[in-house]
């Protein structure tokens, strides 16, 4: 049976596969009804709106997750974790996010999610 960890760090693959492949369906399971995500531009959105972005496709491509660090805190964990992918022209770029899950019947959803990018 996997810890813990093992099954946040799956959910966290999949959140990032997820993100590249535009896979609204698979996100439809990770997400809380109430999650919230903080965009690089500053916007907040809720789940509807979040899912439209992710139908749109990224416009990054070779996202990778790197650095990745869960914190586990009884029902609630915190992913922490650098991003290198390249832009839309190509260039290679560099981000942060941060993920919050909640535990509810056993199963893990995201709550919450902080994304920037940079250089």
């Amino acid at each position: 049976m996997p810890t813990q960890s093992e099954v946040l760090e799956g959910l966290n693959r999949a959140y990032i596969d997820s993100v590249q492949a535009a896979d609204v369906d698979r996100f439809e399971t990770l997400l809380a009804p109430d999650f919230l995500c903080s965009n690089p531009d500053g916007t907040l959105v809720d789940r509807a709106a979040f899912l439209r972005q992710i139908a749109r496709g990224p416009g990054i491509a070779g996202l990778q997750a790197e650095d990745v660090r869960i914190r586990l805190m009884g029902d609630l964990a915190i992913v922490h974790a650098a991003t290198a992918y390249r832009d839309a022209a190509g260039v290679s770029r560099r981000g942060r996010y941060t993920d919050v899950w909640r535990r509810d019947d056993k199963q893990w959803l995201a709550v919450s999610a902080h994304v920037t990018r940079g250089a």
